[in-house]
């Protein structure tokens, strides 16, 4: 395949540029091959030479009413994601310390004072019961080992107690929901707990990876994960400048954009710009081609027809080309603009000493003024 290939769609399913539709599509078959891979979610490879069909298939470029559902999202920096902790579980054994929360409850007890509720460890390391049963030290033990003492204390009151004790908020963990900015290493940092790191990764992948993490702290954590700020996948808008230098804008992708979605996002064409729109997709640097997907914007605007309307995916280049006569006219204007200022200053020399020798006259004798 030659390098610098140009690979152009400007009909849905048909190649142009070259007067050979066979040869062009000859040279441009390892690209089209991974255009297509990627429309069909596959995994993007070279083709061997060997296997490979004299023909590939036709390209259709996905458009307004036709479009696809973009791969499974992949965190990149700078991506947001949140975090919601749905289990955290110490493991075991956890001793219960000062200004934690237990969930203790208690059959037998008397009928005016039940003990069912939250409690919390005081900075003692002692649980108030209630004014008929006081309180107890637990701080330092085990849930089994509280509860057992719990259920001694209470013996000295009631009869049979049967206690049940449960952790319902420990004071020494640190909590881990929130939203969190994917590093430019790849990685969040979960604070207390550490980094972890998710660039290149899915949204279920991530999950994976951060719950394996939290293992080393918890009992069989759960988390739930979301992508909150999708800053990593864009597409491009570059507006050539007529001479007044080309523009820029960076618009983050939703996966559902169309060229005329993309063009309202700079309130259409300027008056430096043509209608000589394109989309230039990247592909890979090894396959040595171009493809760009002419637009027509007449087409789009004035008739409401869609062959052209493409789907915007990420990484594309929409380029604007700028209009030839504002651009003639900009180049003149440029030329003209020294001599104008050297004019101008010659002008204001002359018209400087006009008014000198006027003022010299009216002083008399004719000579200078001062």
């Amino acid at each position: 395949m030659k390098k610098g290939t140009v690979f152009r769609v400007s009909k849905p399913g048909r190649l142009c540029g070259l007067a050979s539709l066979t040869m062009l599509l000859a040279l441009s078959w390892g690209c089209a091959t991974l255009i297509n891979e990627f429309y069909s979610h596959s995994p993007p490879r070279l083709a061997d030479p060997k296997n490979a069909p004299p023909v590939p298939p036709p390209l259709t470029p996905p458009r307004e009413l036709n479009k696809i559902s973009l791969p499974a999202y992949r965190i990149e920096p700078p991506d947001v994601i949140s975090i919601e902790m749905l289990k955290m579980v110490p493991i075991p054994p956890y001793r219960i310390e000062t200004y934690d929360v237990l969930a203790i409850r208690v059959l037998g007890t008397l009928l005016d004072q039940p003990i069912d509720g939250y409690y919390l460890v005081d900075a003692d390391g002692t649980v108030d019961l209630g004014p008929a049963y006081g309180r107890v030290r637990i701080a330092g033990m085990t849930r089994e080992e509280a509860r057992q003492t719990i259920t001694r204390h209470l013996e000295a009151v009631l009869r049979q107690p049967e206690v049940s004790l449960q952790l319902a908020r420990a004071s020494g963990i640190q909590p881990v929901t929130g939203t969190y900015l994917v590093g430019p290493d790849g990685s969040i940092n979960l604070r207390a707990y550490g980094t972890v790191r998710v660039a290149g990764l899915t949204i279920v992948e991530a999950k994976q990876a951060i719950e394996r993490h939290l293992a080393q702290y918890f009992d069989s954590p759960e988390v739930a994960v979301d992508v909150v700020g999708y800053n990593s996948k864009v597409y491009y808008i570059i507006t050539q400048g007529a001479g007044m230098g080309d523009n820029v804008i960076r618009v983050p992708i939703t996966g559902n954009e169309t060229v005329l979605d993309a063009l309202s996002q700079v309130r259409g064409l300027s008056q430096l710009s043509s209608k000589q729109i394109w989309i230039a997709r990247p592909a890979p640097p090894e396959l040595g081609c171009q493809q760009i997907l002419p637009v027509d914007w007449d087409a789009i605007t004035q008739g409401g027809m869609t062959a052209t309307n493409y789907q915007i995916l990420p990484g594309d280049r929409i380029y604007i080309s700028q209009d030839e006569a504002m651009a003639w006219s900009n180049f003149i204007s440029k030329i003209l603009a020294p001599v104008e200022r050297v004019s101008g200053a010659a002008g204001l020399g002359a018209s400087t000493i006009r008014q000198f020798q006027y003022l010299g006259e009216k002083g008399g004798g004719g000579g200078p003024w001062w």
